[in-house]
């Protein structure tokens, strides 16, 4: 039987090292996924970037002030207020062109799914946003009276590929909120309605390697560009729009 060399073998452990981070990235064992550093209490230190994380798959990262909205106010918009696409282009003007509601449950917002046509760097993208509990991001659910929480698994459309996560995280001070926002770009899945499902395209897709090629700094800026505009949009309208809803009450 032939004793393979010392020089081999650290060919093959060199090889398999390669063959590692090709498939799983730099750090294998480290979760990209990072929700809690949205439920930070100091205000503005939260960061707004964007960054090629270890496993291929890229973070993109955005603050925005909403001076005299509360986490209440954000809640009631996802939950009860945005129903056509005329809402749905208030909140961005330009880039927003069409949305619907599957499985929506009127006050409610888990387990509902937004459906959108909506540009993002100047190409148009008909995507599917499925709403989950954030204990699947957190381990629990941080919603509270001072704190309002959603989480989505972002897919395609047309098609039944998942190919994001995402929160937005609202907390309250004395002067209104801050909304974090956080999207994985690169998590891939098949799906069938709302649950995920094994596949050759979530294996290959989720593959380092094969992330570093697929995404780039250009569309993650153009994500977080895209983000900053329509919650500066929502945060100047949301207001006037949340004392509306109550005048009208009282005249009823």
């Amino acid at each position: 039987m032939r004793v393979l060399s010392g020089s081999l073998i650290i060919k093959l452990l060199i090889l398999l090292l390669l063959i590692s981070l090709l498939i799983f990235g730099y750090k294998p064992f480290k979760d990209s996924l990072d929700p809690e550093v949205t439920l930070i209490e100091e205000l503005e230190s939260y960061k707004s970037e964007t960054r090629r994380l270890a496993d291929g798959s890229y973070l993109v990262a955005v603050r925005t002030s909403m001076p005299s909205v509360k986490a209440e106010m954000v809640r009631w918009w996802f939950a009860d207020f945005l129903n056509t696409s005329e809402h749905y282009k208030w909140w961005h003007p330009s880039d927003h062109v069409w949305m619907d509601w599957e499985n929506k449950i009127p006050g409610e917002i888990i387990g509902a799914s937004h459906l959108v046509h909506e540009y993002i760097g100047g190409e148009l993208s008909k995507l599917r946003i499925q709403f989950v509990n954030p204990a699947e991001f957190f381990g629990y659910n941080p919603n509270d009276e001072n704190t309002f929480v959603i989480c989505a698994r972002a897919g395609l459309l047309d098609i039944e590929i998942n190919i994001a996560k995402m929160c937005h995280i609202v907390k309250n001070h004395k002067n209104g909120s801050e909304m974090r926002s956080r999207f994985w770009l690169g998590h891939i899945a098949s799906r069938k309605g709302n649950k995920t499902v094994n596949s050759i395209i979530g294996l290959l897709g989720n593959i380092a390697i094969v992330r570093f090629f697929a995404l780039d700094k250009e569309s993650a800026e153009d994500l977080q560009l895209h983000a900053k505009e329509e919650m500066r949009f929502l945060a100047k309208l949301l207001g006037p729009l949340y004392i509306k809803k109550y005048q009208q009450k009282v005249i009823e």
